[in-house]
């Protein structure tokens, strides 16, 4: 991975070994704007072995399984609560033809997955088992149509397919395929990435063509759609513009995708490989999407001020140089801690807009870039979760909580960005990091919960937290750590990194005070 470091920034990001202090003050805890559970939506596409030898691996399978899903990661996805799946892409959603994945499977017609690999997609996972997945994690599909290659009768079939009740042609079709109720479908996509892999559009064509496949997405039998427009990447601030402009309220929802990632063309980085420089890199880079959030907000604000459009984030994460000796076009990697601290303070960022932000899918749910769980598609079928799948099992008290703003004072790094022409470049080619991340709400049951991330290598910090209104009586928590940063989970050592009981927290008065080791995230629970 490429760097422009001067000799003096290296020498900035050498601190010392002694503690760093930080304070946060928490506001009001009575406000009402809520966490939605969707911002930990997941997301599969069939790319690499997410969905073949991750999800799916059929019920004739050695590895043990509940009618084709793998039992282990049935239960880890459970363990999860997550909401909302996205599915089947990605750009395999705009080369897929749903109606080769629906009846027996052994006359399912095969495809080649030109997108990813060249891999031969066999159609064995379909519409039935994606949406019988959905039902047994209990979470909400997000169904990605094919705009880019697909046609308007075909996407309006597919809802009506899986939506209709009796009596319409496709309700008779899905019967005969071996379900007689319809599915609950709320979420749809209107093509993914219009702007690249699903058509490589402009926002004016792409406005025109939504307008047109929407009206014939119906709502069929009190089965009502939340229609998403394909939106922009990152910093393409006018796609957003020409869209709110041309579409408007037609839309319920605007998609928008952001990468950590250093650059498109050549070598990406190691996942597990780096030095301290490409570290703190990292995490700059991840919180600048808090500035690409702010900015795609404030123009949505103009044409919709009441926030009636929401802003959905349906892929971001960490995006690393495929594992060595895996199938290239796989994009399977390994996941440190570096990319816990991704996730962490990625959703202590969304947690600050859900008033906009009103889902967001990390990519991926298995086996792709920053993933949750790791499998072993061979032999016993191992499986692995990762240290990014720790962050979203210990955030599980955000789901559903009232968001309680905080002040936060910590010490603050400056981090040489590479410049891109794409980039808003006032800053000076550095980013600002800071050293804590933290993030505060009041959960379902009436607790207080925190994240605190120190994302220093070396230096512990003594964080004061006032209270502000919230009258604890006893704290507990639980850490996230491990003795170097780009530590991971693999078949031989699964539990390498995995989060442990944290004491360091003390009930004073109106304070919590806490002392957070160097590299640590800690969710504490104040009752």
């Amino acid at each position: 991975m490429k760097r422009i470091l001067t000799a003096a920034l290296l020498a900035a990001l050498t601190v010392a070994a002694s503690a760093q202090d930080a304070t946060i003050t928490l506001g009001s805890s009575g406000g009402s704007q809520k966490i939605p559970k969707e911002i930990y939506g997941q997301f599969a596409e069939h790319l690499g072995t997410c969905i073949y030898g991750g999800l799916w691996v059929g019920p004739e399978s050695s590895i043990p399984n509940t009618d084709g899903y793998r039992t282990d990661v049935l239960e880890a996805l459970r363990a999860l609560k997550v909401p909302v799946l996205r599915w089947p892409g990605g750009c395999f959603a705009d080369e897929y033809h749903w109606m080769d994945g629906i009846g027996p499977r052994s006359q399912r017609p095969s495809m080649k997955n030109n997108n990813w690999g060249g891999t031969i997609e066999d159609n064995s996972f379909g519409t039935h088992e994606f949406l019988n997945l959905c039902e047994l994690l209990g979470c909400e599909p997000y169904i990605s149509g094919n705009v880019g290659s697909g046609t308007v009768e075909e996407l309006a079939k597919w809802v009506e397919y899986m939506t209709s009740e009796e009596g319409t042609p496709m309700a008779k079709l899905r019967a005969q395929n071996g379900r007689q109720k319809p599915w609950h479908v709320k979420y749809l996509g209107v093509g993914n990435e219009s702007w690249g892999c699903g058509g490589n559009m402009r926002p004016e064509y792409y406005s025109d063509l939504y307008r047109r496949y929407s009206t014939y997405c119906r709502n069929y039998d009190g089965n009502k759609l939340y229609k998403i427009a394909s939106g922009a990447t990152d910093y393409d601030y006018n796609w957003t513009t020409v869209l709110m402009d041309n579409i408007g309220n037609l839309m319920d929802g605007v998609s928008l995708h952001y990468y950590t990632v250093s650059g498109w063309d050549g070598s990406k980085g190691s996942a597990t490989q780096f030095d301290n420089a490409q570290y703190y890199w990292t995490l700059g880079k991840c919180l600048e999407i808090e500035d690409v959030v702010k900015k795609h907000c404030a123009i949505m604000d103009k044409k919709d001020p009441k926030k009636t459009i929401g802003l959905l984030v349906d892929e971001w994460g960490t995006w690393w140089d495929e594992e060595p000796g895996t199938i290239g076009g796989h994009l399977y990697q390994q996941n440190a801690l570096r990319d816990a601290f991704v996730a962490a303070l990625t959703l202590n960022v969304f947690h600050k807009y859900t008033d906009r932000v009103r889902m967001a899918n990390i990519a991926q749910v298995v086996n792709v870039l920053q993933s949750m769980i790791l499998t072993d598609t061979k032999g016993t079928g191992h499986m692995v979760l990762t240290p990014t799948y720790h962050v979203f099992e210990m955030y599980k008290p955000f789901q559903e909580a009232i968001y309680v703003p905080l002040d936060l004072k910590c010490e603050i790094q400056r981090v040489r960005h590479e410049m891109n022409k794409e980039m808003d470049n006032s800053d000076g080619g550095f980013r600002t990091l800071p050293l804590i991340s933290a993030s505060a709400a009041k959960t379902t049951t009436g607790s207080l919960v925190i994240s605190l991330s120190n994302v220093s290598l070396d230096r512990k910090s003594d964080v004061a937290i006032s209270l502000g209104d919230f009258k604890g009586k006893a704290v507990t928590g639980r850490i996230l750590t491990s003795k170097s940063v780009s530590d991971f989970n693999d078949f031989e050592h699964p539990d390498r990194v995995q989060p442990a009981v944290f004491k360091d927290a003390k009930l004073k008065k109106d304070q919590l005070l806490v002392t957070l080791p160097a590299k640590s995230i800690v969710v504490l629970e104040v009752k």
